[in-house]
């Protein structure tokens, strides 16, 4: 048994840590949380999680939540992927910068787009992201002429980053300007983005089989 467990749904923001989980290439366990089971909520995994969601990573008796952290501590965690500007190094800055700029803005004002919740324009100071141009707009500045966020190569940051423009772009609550679906596609090309692509897909599709009637 590996000493990194990972607790997730296909179905969920577990597919970000998935991603970064390999990337790192490092063994690890999978723990599927399944809703209908109500495994999230069980005795057991809140004494885990005490918010009953999903991904949880659990390395060595460490536990982590929330995506930014953890793809944040698993980058730290496993230095020889190279998924962190090196500690020190101002590249630092940008990094942190834009993980959580994913975090926090963009989380935000997808949340609030999936949710038709239009922030009226006297009360925008009241919220983290302030309005949707301001940030699809600060992205796309921070993108333009360049391939990565931070450090001149692949981090986490842009792992994290180009998950949510995915997503965002897929159920419509980012727009998809053409210089984020030229982000997205640059880096869900990777091989890691594909092997876990494959993976979450494989694990929703086996979800949908109908059970095997018992042999008479």
């Amino acid at each position: 048994m590996s000493d990194l467990v990972f607790y997730t749904n296909p179905m969920s923001r577990g597919r970000i840590v998935r991603w970064m989980l390999e990337e790192v290439g490092q063994p690890y366990d999978t723990k599927i949380m399944t809703w209908e089971t109500g495994a999230a909520k069980s005795p057991e995994y809140l004494a885990i999680n005490p918010m009953g969601k999903v991904p949880t990573v659990v390395h060595g008796g460490t536990v982590v939540t929330e995506c930014a952290a953890i793809c944040a501590y698993l980058a730290d965690a496993f230095p020889q992927a190279n998924l962190a500007p090196p500690h020190g190094s101002k590249d630092r800055g940008p990094y942190y910068r834009w993980l959580f700029f994913g975090a926090g803005p963009i989380e935000q004002m997808a949340s609030f787009r999936a949710l038709g919740i239009e922030v009226p324009q006297d009360q925008r100071g009241m919220v983290g992201f302030g309005c949707p141009a301001d940030v699809l707009n600060t992205l796309e500045g921070a993108l333009e002429g360049r391939d990565h966020l931070a450090g001149g190569h692949f981090t986490a940051a842009d792992l994290y980053i180009a998950s949510h423009l995915a997503w965002g772009m897929q159920f419509g609550t980012i727009e998809a300007r053409p210089a984020f679906q030229a982000y997205v596609a640059r880096h869900t090309a990777r091989p890691a983005s594909q092997r876990a692509t494959s993976i979450d897909d494989g694990l929703i599709a086996a979800a949908q089989q109908p059970a095997t009637e018992p042999a008479e």
